[in-house]
């Protein structure tokens, strides 16, 4: 399996790569029109700002920011962005690919933003929580029962 295996981000780029070949030979229906794709951008900006504030937690609590070794980490951080998602920087990514699915401005590159979805959580998150289950017992569990995997 690819379980922990493939870095999340790379996920992000290759279905990025698929939304543009969508967007080149496939495109439904372009339905946001330029100048207003423009706005794709701006949530990109927001986003990737998001997944640097998630990250800037991680780093300040002294616990592994990589997703490949969960088993790495040594607290659960629940304040800032985590206080409203456990994966604020998954969600981060997938609003990243939102906002390029709004610059691209075809209705196709939409329809692999459920896919981002799918990887993500069989193939990173629920080993993550796995792991945290194990190391952080009832705690993590209390945070999870709190917190919203995504939103």
């Amino acid at each position: 399996m690819l379980k922990l295996r493939i870095p999340p981000p790379l996920y992000a780029l290759m279905i990025g790569a698929l939304m543009w070949l969508l967007n080149q030979h496939a495109p439904l229906v372009h339905w946001i029109p330029s100048p207003w794709n423009k706005m794709g951008l701006l949530l990109m900006v927001i986003a990737f700002s998001f997944e640097l504030w998630s990250a800037l937690l991680f780093f300040r609590s002294h616990t592994t920011v990589n997703p490949m070794k969960p088993e790495h980490s040594k607290k659960i951080v629940t304040t800032g962005t985590y206080q409203f998602t456990r994966n604020p920087m998954y969600l981060g990514l997938l609003t990243v690919l939102s906002g390029y699915a709004i610059w691209l401005g075809a209705i196709t590159p939409f329809l692999l933003l459920p896919l981002f979805v799918l990887l993500i959580t069989t193939q990173q998150i629920i080993p993550e929580e796995e792991m945290l289950e194990k190391n952080f017992g009832k705690t993590y569990l209390d945070y999870k029962e709190k917190v919203r995997r995504w939103l």
